[in-house]
């Protein structure tokens, strides 16, 4: 339906996403909410599908009442007409409806009555049908991914990754195994280990490679998020309620079975990250959820030129990006929460509002929020120094290991390349191996493989955001438009 008041396309319905839209639609903005999953919430806010009859979907999330009141608005404003939700759409592209501007000259600002930008995505469960979005502008909120560094034995059926065993959990109300040991790194160690625990699995060990007593000695920094001190003190409570073993400063050093996992074996780390020798034990358990902490997606921002600090898609105090007429909040500006996510998803949603109307945000509008994002990156910048992975964790990978599951390319392979071949870059391994060539482009291995070759892991800049067939790409200039 033709109108008057400027289009704003909101990528990505997790906290971030969420916040933005309404407080763009709060403010005269036309919304388009577009999501992969076929309800909004995001991974955070993941929930079992009504069919299965959950009778205490709250017991899975401890910060129910929020979601609640973002549903509850959400609903709202789809039905004045408002926001638009486009569910179970897969979005792989993003490109600007309007041809660049010539050197040294200004591009036109977006706002009412232009076309910025044109979202492409697929629809449904088999992501063939192409749908196409028209909006004046964009605003990534896109999230992030698990990121796994393999070890002899990863790829055994029955490791998964700890992100998976809880979406298992919250969204099927299914477990995945029986006896679990929950390892790795970083903070979503403990809600999954506590998640399967009162579930009903025997969590053999939750198996730290940091050490959360690290955190003790930044009590500035704890004592300005006095709420997730005591909720650490929540999961603390449960794990000692379920007898969870806890191993701080340990690690898994390889995953045994002939069809399937059986057992794993761990050892204790030295404070240079490096397996104490003599320490190791075997594990007896079906189910290893293992993960490294998490990284942004940040494809259709890099597909669009939005500048990359790190991993990261950089942002002004606004949200918004290096490319005029395109935000990005939550997890792909870089990974800190639920939280952080709602805060500059409100920020930056009253600043696309403000600037496809012609004017200036007010800080003070947002000063609130401001406030909560600035504790929440002072915190989450902590948890990255005291939560990383063990600094020799390649010693663990023996030659034979898998590291590209898509293209099985081995440690060995990669090494070789460095070694024998003279690779110096990830990018040049993958030109010699093909790891980083399969069905996801690298996105599940490229940790691994920057780690081996011992080079720093940089932005990949993929034209696509996800595998697309050639029928859709072929129809991509069809002016079938929405």
């Amino acid at each position: 339906m033709a109108t008057e008041r400027p289009h704003l396309a909101v990528i990505g319905a997790g906290p971030a996403g969420l916040a933005a839209s309404l407080a763009a639609a709060a403010h005269g903005v036309r919304v388009t909410l577009i999501d992969s999953a076929a309800g909004a919430g995001g991974q955070f806010y993941r929930r079992p599908p009504a069919g299965l009859g959950a009778r205490r979907p709250q017991a899975l999330h401890h910060q129910w009442r929020t979601w609640r009141r973002l549903e509850d608005a959400l609903t709202a404003r789809v039905e004045a007409g408002t926001i638009r939700h486009l569910a179970d759409h897969h979005v792989w592209c993003v490109v600007p409806a309007v041809p660049e501007a010539p050197p040294d000259t200004a591009p036109p600002p977006a706002g009412p009555g232009s076309v910025g930008f044109v979202v492409h995505a697929l629809l449904g469960p088999f992501q063939e049908e192409p749908v196409t979005v028209r909006a004046d502008a964009v605003l990534l909120a896109t999230g992030g991914y698990e990121k796994v560094l393999p070890f002899p034995g990863w790829t055994l059926p029955g490791v998964v990754t700890a992100g998976g065993a809880q979406a298992m959990l919250k969204g099927g109300l299914v477990v995945p195994g029986q006896r679990a040991v929950v390892a790795g790194t970083g903070p979503l160690l403990l809600p999954v280990a506590t998640g399967l625990a009162a579930a009903g699995v025997e969590v053999a060990a939750l198996v730290e490679s940091a050490d959360p007593k690290a955190l003790l000695r930044r009590p500035v920094t704890l004592a300005a998020q006095p709420g997730k001190v005591a909720e650490g003190v929540r999961y603390g409570a449960q794990l000692l309620r379920h007898h969870v073993k806890l191993l701080p400063r340990h690690t898994v050093v390889a995953a045994h079975g002939e069809e399937r996992l059986d057992a794993v074996t761990v050892a204790a780390l030295d404070t240079h990250g490096r397996v104490r020798p003599g320490t190791e034990r075997r594990v007896p358990c079906d189910t290893l959820a293992v993960g490294h902490g998490m990284l942004a997606h940040i494809d259709l921002a890099e597909s669009l030129g939005c500048r990359i600090d790190g991993l990261n898609v950089a942002v002004d105090e606004e949200q918004r990006t290096d490319v005029p007429g395109v935000w990005a909040a939550g997890e792909t500006t870089g990974i800190g929460g639920a939280a952080l996510s709602l805060a500059e998803g409100h920020i930056a949603g009253r600043s696309a509002a403000a600037r496809l109307a012609g004017t200036r945000p007010d800080p003070r509008a947002w000063a609130r929020a401001a406030r909560s994002r600035r504790r929440a990156r002072e915190f989450f910048a902590v948890l990255d120094t005291v939560y990383a992975p063990p600094a020799h964790w390649t010693e663990q990978v023996t030659d034979d290991t898998v590291v590209c599951r898509c293209e099985e390319v081995t440690a060995g392979a990669v090494r070789n390349a460095v070694d024998e071949l003279g690779a110096g870059d990830v990018r040049t391994v993958k030109l010699l191996t093909r790891a980083g060539m399969g069905w996801c482009q690298g996105r599940m291995c490229e940790p691994a493989v920057a780690g081996l070759a011992g080079c720093e892991q940089t932005p990949a800049r993929r034209l696509l955001a996800r595998p697309v067939p050639l029928g859709v790409l072929a129809r991509a200039g069809d002016p079938e438009v929405d």
